[in-house]
């Protein structure tokens, strides 16, 4: 695997991560691909496709607000065309912190931008 892929997803997702703490999810919504799946611990169900994920989205729209961010242990592991980054999460809310673990895959479309197709986000142990 090419140390660049790893760099260019973990910087992909760390902008992301930067405009979501800001309550703009749009970041998100620019990396999904159109067949994007998503889960998260605050969704009863998986939400296929980036429609759906937008309405959720929206609904938190200016709504979130992170102090500070800590990405803990990133790793990428890639192949030709599909890359899945893993890390932990930590992000402060004035004294409250929240862990989170989460995985991305992101496959690379035909145009060579990178989309993320899975998401899924779960809370740790606090």
């Amino acid at each position: 695997m090419s140390l660049a892929i790893a760099e260019k997803i973990i910087a992909m997702e760390k902008n992301a991560l930067d405009r979501w703490n800001h309550g703009d999810p749009s970041g998100y919504l620019e990396i999904c691909a159109e067949d994007v799946c998503y889960f998260d611990s605050m969704t009863e169900v998986r939400l296929d496709g980036k429609e759906n994920l937008s309405k959720y989205y929206e609904t938190l729209r200016g709504k979130v607000h992170v102090d500070k961010d800590e990405m803990l242990n990133p790793k990428v592991q890639a192949v030709e065309n599909m890359a899945v980054l893993t890390f932990n999460l930590i992000s402060h809310v004035g004294e409250v912190k929240r862990k989170w673990n989460c995985t991305e895959v992101y496959r690379k479309e035909a145009n060579g931008d990178w989309k993320i197709i899975q998401s899924h986000w779960s809370l740790t142990k606090q």
